[in-house]
């Protein structure tokens, strides 16, 4: 795809973002198997961030349940950035006026001690790089009208990224059994998801793998200290109106996402 058409769909992602008004599908203009250039608009973007002063915090990993994969028509999942001014610590409230069609997933964050530079990683190297892990609700928001949503329109809309929230227990990867790690989510005592890491490619490291490969081979390794956001443990849940969300993750305790 030419530089300018990468250019003009990337800046009209922007506007949806800052106007709050989602827009068509972009697969009108970028080929259903055309990866290359839907990665290229969120890249388009990232510079942007960053060239305003935005500064990169780490990688969440998007579409890493295999059911919404066949969904989609793909078979791997996809990657978007996550910047500081995204991050919210737990129970801070988050202003919900800023968002789109917001929805929530609760995800185990990992978050590096050692960089990751190989072109292919293993477990131990994964284990080797991780200071420890956090419970996290992700906020994820489409700029895309209803969700409707394939593959190149969450890749070109920065994997459908929004914000993103942290627990505050800090847990070695020693003391966890992270596919064995139940969750729940819920919202005034009613529980609107459950889940476990094996959700997430069978265990989050798969993911993690995954994500430090795909980084490296691109020329921009995971770093120490970047969050890595795995990916659901379950199904997705719409916030329509303000109030808290309770993650509830075994072993790494709870997180709450709270939009004011």
């Amino acid at each position: 795809m030419e530089k300018e058409n990468i250019q003009a769909i990337a800046a009209r992602l922007r506007e949806a973002e800052r106007t709050r008004e989602a827009i068509d599908p972009v697969r009108s203009e970028i080929a259903l198997d055309d990866m290359a250039s839907a990665y290229a608009v969120q890249q388009a973007n990232v510079d942007a961030r960053v060239t305003a002063g935005g500064r990169i915090v780490g990688r969440k990993i998007g579409l890493t349940s295999l059911a919404v994969q066949k969904q989609l028509g793909v078979d791997k999942p996809d990657f978007g950035a996550l910047f500081a001014s995204m991050a919210y610590g737990d129970d801070q409230p988050m202003p919900l006026a800023s968002l789109i069609q917001p929805k929530v997933e609760a995800e185990i964050a990992l978050v590096l001690k050692h960089d990751l530079v190989r072109e292919s990683h293993t477990y131990a190297d994964l284990i080797s790089a991780t200071d420890y892990a956090l419970a996290a609700i992700e906020v994820v928001d489409s700029r895309i009208r209803d969700w409707d949503i394939r593959f190149v329109d969450t890749v070109a809309d920065n994997a459908s990224s929004a914000l993103f929230v942290l627990g505050s227990r800090p847990v070695p990867l020693a003391a966890l059994d992270l596919p064995a790690a139940e969750m729940t989510l819920e919202r005034d005592g009613e529980v609107l998801s459950r889940g476990s890491g094996a959700a997430c490619l069978g265990n989050p490291l798969n993911a993690a793998v995954w994500l430090a490969d795909r980084m490296a081979q691109l020329g921009t390794p995971l770093r120490a200290g970047d969050v890595v956001l795995t990916g659901a443990l379950g199904p997705m849940v719409a916030v329509t109106q303000p109030g808290t969300y309770i993650a509830q993750i075994e072993g790494l305790g709870s997180v709450r996402a709270t939009f004011d």
